[in-house]
């Protein structure tokens, strides 16, 4: 997403003559380094040179295209100056201005002669121009071309010499043809046309047929393919029923201005009217006269005219809306950040249909605002939203402008890298930092890197403070620096309870921040900043007083906060602290050291604490009482201090705590006064906690119970996650009506739960991960699993045995009861096989999010089928996991994938299964039956029933009439002794040890390749159904030597490519086959591929070409056509064209930019294609890497196209 700005230099320069002044115009030429010039302009100066030809040189100049004019008129006679023979030579093009005159001259005539021999010699690309004569007139030398080709005539008629004569008499006849042959050309007519209308379409056609490479004057950009890809499509979108807005958004710096530019430079002259407002923030900025010149500049483009500039922003306003009501245009507005900006330079009338808007902005949600989308003339709107560049194109761009090169000098390594952990992939970033750190040594990158925080005034710095001063309210930027210097990483609800405890409004805040690309929310709901914008937000804040962090509102430094408690300094200014002893490095603190708890006495604002591993000692009255949150990892107590003023907060974190309870309820009066007088917890105030809405007491390995929750009448999250020692949660958790969420993941000892049916009504979040709920005894309220299963009368599977009734009751208490309306459910590591399920799940009706990842259940449990929203189900590394059989059709995300190698055997879906993003590893050498229905299935050979390998056209196959009789032992006694049928992609296949191809197969040919032409309809009544393709092949290089080829890789495919090319269609499939096997010496490929009448038909030319392994040769290769057959009453392959992603079908996933598939099984699960050196023999154009969404997997195909979804919507 960033631009290689060094530009190539041009080679030619404009030279100047003794004789005559001759002009040409560069600029950054778009010419190619074989042509000097673009542009040759053949004209009669009489007729045009001061009106038509300056208006049409100017508009060249403008286009960016070289042209050579010349401007000195010849005297009839003379001969044509060599510097224009070569100047002709070296253009691409030539515009042949045929005016009424321009005949009687014969310098002119010589011109048109050499242009159109250059034309028959060169590709030369020539545009005649009727500039008000008739054709037929220049066709048939009449009217004026008549007058003066006959005095050429009658010039010729009256020369004495004969050799002379005779020369002339050869012109003449040379240029008599050349003006028939020029007006045979397809022209342009002035006749009854605005000159500058005319003109500009002749510029537009120039650029259309001598295709310029703009990328000479607009460098290519990094990262960007995609997105140029996309908009090249949306620009040449041919419906013209309405206009189009297209939204670039990011962070400041992140490569938005460069791409609209890109873009506007390669499509421009696709529109008649078109406009590029750059920079409009900052020339606004406030200032009224830069109002007004934005709106000048941008009326003054598309209306063509140059104006009288006017001092009303509604008056410009109303003139610009009523040209773009009017006119087809391309328009780029530039740095757009308000809504005013975008009212006045858009107005609310609407576009022509046809227009295209391009917006660059901050704020993504800023178009959907203005006041054109309020009104009837509601547009369509797209948004291109950019993040920054990958660890490849980071490190590109900052080795092109720290090494002038792509790959990264030698000693660089480790500073390099922690350059580029810097950046985050901001391009800016890469770009000034890469040019300030060019040609200087490893030890100055070094100091640089450690100054890089402390940086006050760079322009990177000063480019993202735009985001940021362009929030319009105090609270939003106060928002900002709060989350910059705590709460990054935190959980989204986590931080909005603590702000709004605050007094910060968050509801509105968080959306603006990420309007602005200030702020995102990353998979696991949890706030992310780019480093780049944290440490911009944290300068802010340190600006507030730069040397001294006591007078700041926050301090996040933990060197910075130590020193203030040490030494007492802080202020009741200070809101917010952070100090983790474990962050501060060459910290000497003696075994005596520790901090005092009046060290806080001073700070009476402070609502955010973090005193991560601090040994503090003292009274804890002399915390400030306004705290919000307080978190203290590693808290060195075994109890809550009981003079510890909490009444405020709303979010208490002792994780890694020493503490051993959280409890005062238990049922035993004389255990519960020895536990309230050796913890310290018996208060007069019941509710000591009663604002805290978030309790997290994860890794206290010494807590044992939860209890207190009458005091907590305001709690939300429970969080006690690896506490394994726990080993009950005290009743009173039924008065907690307010909980969310409760997690209790790998306390492994629970032994108590509370009944809590029909009580907590508002859980939509439970996590029980590592709970060995398959093998628990839990308690639940007054009765065990056991006696619980018995008094519901629960149901269990007929499989289960006594021991396991328990354990239905366990997962069916969570379900049936606590439960109901439960949306997240995680299970994970919680020893569930399908027998421990119980047999309903009606129950969790609003449940959407399902993870089991980690049981050992061997089939989808049938009570999975009925939940009626389910979205997204984890079933990742259950590896005794073999059947996932019709999962719920309202997934829309199924993960199966493994960490080791892969488990499930077949998938098969329902057939009307919703689209889903699937993700599940590829099975490498199966031995078995494999299937992933619509995806992949793989079979024995010898199980494929013999009716469907005849519909394939394999017949008398000898391998396989020997593996049927027990008299083949050629695939005996290894892994490849199952002989394997593969289908995929519409592509049947299989391998086997053989030398010779079947004898049906009668159009052969040695080598990996083969070209025929398929036989017309007449020849061959019948409908082709798909072709069958055999290659021989043999091992060229043993095995041993595989290590050699290591660093060679990308170079071979995997496994043998077929490549398939209709040459007539222009269509083209590239198979890389799935990898199942080996063999030493010599074997077949066999596939057959299906096609319909839109793929091959009779008369196209086809090619088909094998690309080998590194260690493997192609030795002979043969094609046999298959037709269907009249007899033929059941579709044997019905099933198999039912798939969705087949030649045929939906494949769009697997195309590149130029229109080839490139079928390959992995790329189910990539967000791209990979184009290899091996593909770029066939696909000679596009990037190597070619982005895309994760494949929309439909099993089956659709019964009606119009009900596919391109990308469904999900949450994780």
């Amino acid at each position: 997403m960033a631009v290689l700005s060094e530009l190539l230099e041009e080679s030619s320069s404009s030279s100047s003559s003794t004789h005559s002044q001759s002009s040409s115009t560069h600029g950054q030429s778009s010419s190619t380094d074989a042509y000097r010039y673009d542009i040759f302009l053949s004209f009669r100066g009489l007729d045009t040179r001061q009106s038509f030809i300056d208006h049409l040189h100017k508009a060249l100049i403008d286009a960016n295209i070289s042209t050579f004019l010349d401007d000195e008129e010849i005297e009839t006679g003379e001969d044509l100056k060599p510097e224009l023979e070569s100047a002709i030579k070296a253009s691409r093009g030539s515009i042949i201005v045929l005016s009424k005159n321009y005949a009687t001259s014969t310098w002119c005539l010589d011109e048109l002669v050499m242009i159109l021999e250059q034309r028959m010699t060169s590709n030369h690309i020539v545009i005649p121009i009727f500039y008000h004569v008739e054709p037929t007139n220049v066709r048939k030398q009449q009217g004026s071309f008549g007058d003066a080709m006959s005095k050429h005539k009658h010039t010729m008629e009256e020369e004495t010499d004969a050799y002379k004569r005779s020369q002339l008499a050869q012109k003449m006849d040379r240029w008599n043809k050349a003006l028939t042959q020029v007006a045979n050309l397809k022209g342009n007519d002035a006749n009854g046309r605005p000159e500058t209308n005319f003109i500009e379409e002749i510029v537009m056609d120039i650029h259309r047929r001598i295709h310029f490479p703009l990328r000479r004057a607009q460098p290519p950009l990094l990262g960007m393919d995609c997105h140029i890809n996309f908009i090249t499509s949306w620009l040449k979108d041919a419906s013209l029923h309405w206009a189009d807005i297209l939204t670039i958004s990011g962070m400041g710096g992140i490569g938005k201005t460069h791409l609209a530019k890109h873009v506007y430079e390669l499509h421009r002259y696709e529109f008649h009217t078109r406009s590029y407002i750059e920079n409009i923030s900052r020339r606004w900025d406030g200032n009224f006269n830069g109002l007004l010149d934005v709106q000048k500049q941008l009326y003054d483009e598309i209306s063509k005219t140059s104006s009288i500039k006017v001092h009303d922003v509604s008056m410009y306003t109303s003139k610009i809306e009523n040209v773009l009501a009017r006119k087809r245009v391309l328009l780029v507005l530039d740095d757009i950040d308000s809504i005013s900006q975008l009212d006045a330079l858009l107005g609310s009338k609407g576009f022509h249909p046809g227009s295209k808007i391009i917006i660059t902005t901050r704020n993504k949600r800023l178009i959907k605002n203005c006041t054109l989308f309020k009104t009837n003339n509601n547009p369509k709107h797209q948004n291109i939203f950019l993040q920054g560049l990958n660890e490849i194109e980071s490190q590109q761009l900052l080795c092109f402008h720290a090494f002038t090169g792509n790959r990264r000098n030698v000693g660089y390594g480790e500073v390099l890298d922690k350059l580029l952990k810097y950046c985050q992939g901001h391009p800016l970033a890469l770009e000034v930092l890469g040019k300030t750190l060019h040609n200087r040594d490893v030890s100055y990158w070094e100091g640089y890197i450690e100054g890089l925080k402390e940086e006050t005034s760079s322009p990177i710095n000063n480019v993202l403070r735009m985001s940021f001063n362009s929030l319009t309210s105090n609270n939003d930027k106060e928002l900002f620096k709060y989350i910059a210097c705590h709460l990054v990483g935190i959980d989204l609800h986590v931080a909005e309870t603590i702000l709004n405890a605050c007094d910060i409004i968050t509801s509105s805040g968080i959306i603006n921040l990420i309007d602005r690309c200030l702020l995102r929310i990353g998979l696991r709901n949890e706030l992310e900043m780019h480093q780049l914008v944290q440490e911009m937000g944290r300068w802010e804040v340190r600006q507030e007083s730069p040397h001294r962090p006591w007078n700041q509102s926050q301090v996040w430094c933990h060197k910075e906060s130590l020193k203030v408690l040490k030494r007492k300094m802080g202020k009741e200014n200070i809101v917010g602290l952070a100090l983790d002893m474990r962050m501060i490095e060459g910290e000497k603190l003696g075994a005596s050291f520790e901090l005092k708890t009046d060290a806080l006495s001073n700070m009476d604002s402070l609502m955010l604490l973090q005193l991560n591993y601090v040994h503090m000692d003292g009274s804890y009255d002399k915390f400030p009482e306004e705290l919000r949150c307080l978190c203290m990892h590693g808290f060195h107590l075994k109890f809550i201090p009981s003079d510890l003023p909490m009444k405020n907060l709303v979010a208490l974190d002792l994780s890694h705590s020493n503490i051993e309870s959280f409890v005062s309820c238990y049922r035993n009066t004389q255990r519960l006064a020895k536990r309230q007088k050796s913890d310290g917890l018996c208060r007069k105030d019941k509710r000591w906690l009663g604002s805290l809405k978030i309790l997290n007491l994860s890794y206290c390995k010494q807590l044992h119970s939860l209890g207190d929750f009458d005091q907590l009448p305001a709690l939300e999250m429970l969080i006690v996650r690896n506490c394994i020692r726990l080993v009950e949660v005290c009743e009173s958790i039924k008065q907690c009506v307010e909980l969310i969420l409760i997690d209790l993941s790998y306390c492994n000892k629970l032994k108590r739960f509370p009944t809590t049916r029909g009580i907590l009504k508002k859980v939509k979040t439970m996590l029980l991960d590592g709970c060995n709920i398959g093998e628990s005894q839990i308690k639940i309220g007054d009765m065990d699993s056991r006696e619980l299963c018995k008094a519901n009368n629960l149901g269990t599977n007929t499989r289960t045995s006594s021991s396991s009734s328990a354990i239905v009751g366990d997962l069916k208490f969570f379900t049936n009861s606590l439960l109901s309306s439960l949306v997240t459910l995680s299970l994970t590591n919680s020893n569930l096989s399908t027998e421990s399920f119980p047999m309903d799940f009606s129950c969790l009706s609003m449940l959407e999010y399902l993870y089991l990842d980690g049981n050992p259940m061997d089939s989808l449990p049938n009570c999975l089928r009925t939940l009626p929203r389910l979205a997204i189900l984890s079933l990742q590394n259950c590896r005794k996991m073999k059947y996932v059989e019709h999962p719920p059709r309202t997934l829309k995300l199924l993960l199966l994938d493994s960490l080791r190698k892969p488990y499930v055997e077949k998938v098969v879906f329902d057939p009307d299964m919703s689209p889903l993003l699937f993700y599940s590893n590829p099975m490498y050498f199966p031995s078995c039956l494999y299937e992933i229905q619509g995806m992949i299935k793989i079979q024995p050979i010898l199980d494929v029933e013999e009716k469907l390998l005849c519909s394939l056209g394999w017949t008398n196959l000898d391998f396989l009439n020997k593996m049927r009789n027990g008299t083949d032992s050629s695939h005996t006694g290894s892994k490849t002794s199952k002989i394997q049928m593969i289908y995929e992609f519409g592509i049947f296949s299989t391998m086997y040890k053989q030398e010779e191809m079947p004898s049906w197969f009668t159009l052969r040919s040695m080598g990996p390749s083969i070209s025929f032409t398929i036989p017309s309809s007449s020849s061959s009544p019948n409908n082709l159904r798909g072709l069958n393709f055999c290659s021989v092949h043999t091992l060229i290089l043993p095995y041993a030597y595989e290590d050699e080829y290591e660093d060679k890789y990308d170079q071979f495919p995997k496994t043998s490519m077929i490549t398939i090319s209709n040459v007539t269609k222009n269509r083209m499939w590239i198979y890389e086959r799935y990898l199942d096997g080996s063999f030493q010496n010599c074997w077949i490929v066999l596939s057959h591929w299906m096609f319909g009448r839109t793929e091959m038909e009779g008369g196209d030319h086809v090619t088909i070409t094998v690309t080998d392994k590194y260690n493997q040769l192609t030795k002979e290769c043969g094609v046999s056509l298959v037709y269907d057959h009249e007899e033929e009453e059941e579709d044997i392959l019905g099933y198999y064209k039912s798939w969705n992603h087949i030649i045929g079908g939906d494949l769009s996933h697997f195309q590149t930019t130029t229109g080839a598939y490139i079928l390959n099984h992995h790329s189910y699960f990539s967000f791209g294609i990979c184009l290899y050196p091996y593909h770029r023999q066939f696909i000679a154009d596009g990037p190597d890497y070619q982005a895309k969404e994760m494949c929309c997997f439909r099993a089956l195909s659709p019964s009606k196209p119009d009900i596919m979804q391109e990308y469904p919507d999900f949450k994780l």
